[in-house]
């Protein structure tokens, strides 16, 4: 009799999954299989991905010269040119190898040396498509001329980098408090900020703010600025409007010697598809790096999909991740566009029922890869972290690879943010239900780590508002100074600090904050483009604003900042789901215990409490820790903080004795309370 496979410990943990387990062993398999192929060819998945060793320009000094290398099986004729051969187009063919690798040899003789480091490049092929230009795939670095508006590769080969001395470990940090940032926009002049500023002037202002981690958007160069980063273009590339791979690496290398950990917004689930710029077509075909015909488009975000099932197009992938955590020290990866990589409808409808999760639209090669990256990361960077950016709930998504899951260490909390904007977009703060308001915070599984947020760059952009801006809209223009009594703002200030606190205390593992949203940054984030006159007025950050002393903006930077003490001290983020010790629908309050935390919300727009009853889970003396209605916080000081809370016993009907305190319960006001052990 034949022996029964052993199930796979996901599904045995969970029995949900026990109706699709043929095909969560077949995902499994393929992932072993394809494992297992490339260990057998290049003996690990860590010497696997060494295509930017071996791609592209590679100097040889025992030849003395650069060897140069393309994958382009479907090109007839390939040839590279640049500056250092005057231009000359079809001066240097190259050969072409059985496996549509094209390479030649350039002796440094040859040219007299002009073939170094900074010189242009280009290769001219011709294939089906006609003859053009275009950039090599794993070229390091991509210039644009500020005439022509022409990108041109650049050969990047300068002295080794100083990494001496860097020895972080983002496992070093405890919880992740995030730090969304866009280094282009991290500037309060209008024009585009670079690394060499971001690190002098935004580094110490995470630091001081309390965050130890901040996630770089845009990093790959990308042609359109406007795309904020997600068309990419050339994925070994370093954005060369924001500087030299070298300021990127001194920016990293200067927040690890800060203990902030430095995440890439890794974007592998699409290209751009331009042809001067990016892979598209760029062997004359259709379908070198994408799947033939309409299967290769995102037409949701008019760019292109990778074939995940291609041998080649993984290795380059993989190359590409591996890639970034070696040349430049990056901690981990945001891996952007998960939901689109994982369904063939790339998450355009309603996750309502399970067979969504496994039926013909799920892209299994895509689901492989991811599992391959993860391995990939973890095995060359045991401590790395990789993020899902998944909206869909994608089952074992953040399971480890060996129970047969994919293998992410955090999901976005993406339901969240969406949440809130809704609730404030739809229904009155005195209608809030504060069940929804808790279910939604808590709903996830155990064992899936989640990133929780109230807003992210998303909810900033052009055609949506951020939280501060919705609660106070255009009263933000006018009555943010001190001297001014404006009750929207009042109103607007509390409700966010309580979502915020909310947000964090109840909402997953680790937290993450978009720049400058910590102060309730006004307005929207509109890149230049024509339709606003190419301007740089909502492309960058007004850090002033919170700096000012006559402005309201650094009473809500203070409370943030207060708030991320408060959850690294006592531990918060790493002590799972709170406790739920009250949920009073009439005055709006949710009562929940972190450890020896107990944290009450009041909802209410009016109705202020005096001795309200608070049960508690430890008897004792409680002291306020957090008060966002603090006078240094921009509330209105109704609470006494020095004045401490002690527990007194009751017994119920039944006879059991529990144990409560008294509080003065404000409304829209949230309070922290500490039991003191001595």
């Amino acid at each position: 009799m034949k022996e029964c496979p052993q199930r796979l410990p996901i599904v045995a943990r969970d029995p949900w999954l026990v109706p699709s387990e043929g095909e969560m062993n077949a995902r499994y398999r393929l992932y072993r299989e394809r494992l297992a192929g490339i260990e057998r060819a290049a003996g690990s998945l860590v010497d696997y991905a060494n295509g930017y060793l071996y791609f592209g320009f590679q100097y040889d000094p025992a030849h003395r010269g650069w060897h140069f290398r393309e994958w382009l099986p479907g090109a007839r004729d390939v040839y590279i040119f640049g500056d250092f051969n005057g231009w000359q187009r079809t001066q240097l063919p190259l050969c072409k190898g059985p496996d549509g690798v094209w390479s030649i040899f350039l002796a440094d003789d040859t040219f007299h040396g002009a073939l170094c480091h900074g010189s242009l490049v280009k290769m001219l092929v011709h294939g089906d498509n006609g003859w053009h230009e275009r950039i090599p795939a794993y070229i390091r670095r991509v210039v644009q001329d500020e005439q022509t508006k022409d990108f041109a590769g650049q050969l990047w080969a300068p002295e080794p980098f100083d990494w001496e001395g860097d020895a972080f470990d983002i496992a070093s940090v405890g919880s992740l408090l995030i730090y969304e940032a866009h280094v282009g926009m991290a500037q309060e002049k209008e024009g585009i900020g670079t690394f060499n500023e971001f690190t002098r002037n935004v580094l110490p202002r995470v630091k001081r703010l309390g965050y130890n981690a901040v996630q770089l958007m845009a990093i790959a160069e990308h042609p359109y600025y406007g795309s904020f980063g997600y068309h990419v273009s050339n994925f070994f590339a370093v954005s060369s409007r924001f500087g030299t791979p070298e300021e990127l690496k001194k920016l990293i290398r200067t927040a690890h010697s800060m203990g902030i950990a430095v995440i890439m917004d890794l974007v592998q689930s699409h290209y751009v598809k331009n042809i001067n710029e990016g892979l598209n077509e760029i062997d004359g075909t259709d379908h070198l790096y994408s799947p033939p015909g309409p299967a290769g488009d995102q037409p949701y975000w008019d760019s292109k999909v990778f074939d995940y099932g291609k041998d080649q197009v993984v290795h380059f992938l993989l190359s590409n991740a591996k890639f970034w955590l070696d040349e430049f020290r990056f901690d981990g990866y945001r891996f952007d566009g998960v939901t689109s990589m994982i369904y063939h409808h790339h998450g355009y409808t309603e996750f309502d029922c399970r067979e969504k999760y496994f039926d013909a639209t799920v892209n299994r090669d895509a689901l492989c890869y991811l599992t391959l990256a993860n391995t990939l990361v973890h095995d060359f960077r045991p401590q790395a972290v990789t993020i899902a950016e998944d909206v869909s709930g994608m089952p074992g998504m953040c399971f480890s690879v060996g129970d047969g899951g994919v293998g992410f260490d955090y999901r976005l909390g993406m339901a969240v943010p969406d949440f809130w904007i809704k609730l404030l977009k739809e229904v009155p703060d005195e209608q809030w239900d504060i069940w929804k308001m808790w279910n939604m915070l808590t709903d996830r599984l155990p064992e899936v780590k989640t990133v929780a947020y109230a807003e992210s760059h998303d909810q900033a952009l052009v055609g949506d508002k951020t939280i501060a801006f919705r609660l106070m809209d255009r009263a933000m223009y006018t009555d943010m100074d001190r001297a001014s009594a404006s009750l929207v703002i009042d109103r607007g200030m509390a409700l966010h600090k309580m979502i915020r606190l909310f947000t964090i205390a109840l909402g997953g593992q680790a937290y993450l904050n978009f720049m400058g949203n910590e102060f309730g940054h006004p307005e929207w984030i509109d890149f230049p483009r024509a339709g606003n006159g190419w301007s740089y007025a909502h492309a960058r950050r007004q850090w002033s604003l919170a700096s000012n002393g006559f402005l309201r903006y650094s009473y809500l930077e203070a409370f943030d900042r207060a708030m991320l003490s408060l959850v690294k001290r006592y531990g918060v983020l790493a002590d799972g789901y709170a406790y739920n010790l009250n949920m009073d629908t009439a005055n709006k309050t949710v009562v929940f215990a972190h450890g020896d935390l107990v944290f009450v919300f009041n909802w209410h727009p009016t109705a202020s409490v005096p001795d309200y009853v608070v049960p508690l889970l430890v008897p004792g003396r409680y002291r306020i820790v957090l008060d966002s209605d603090e006078r240094r916080f921009g509330g209105l000081g109704r609470i006494d903080g020095s004045v401490h809370a002690f527990s007194f016993p009751m017994t119920d009907p039944q006879g059991e004795t529990r144990h409560y305190m008294k509080i003065y319960n404000v409304s829209r006001t949230a309070v922290v309370y500490r039991r003191m052990t001595r």
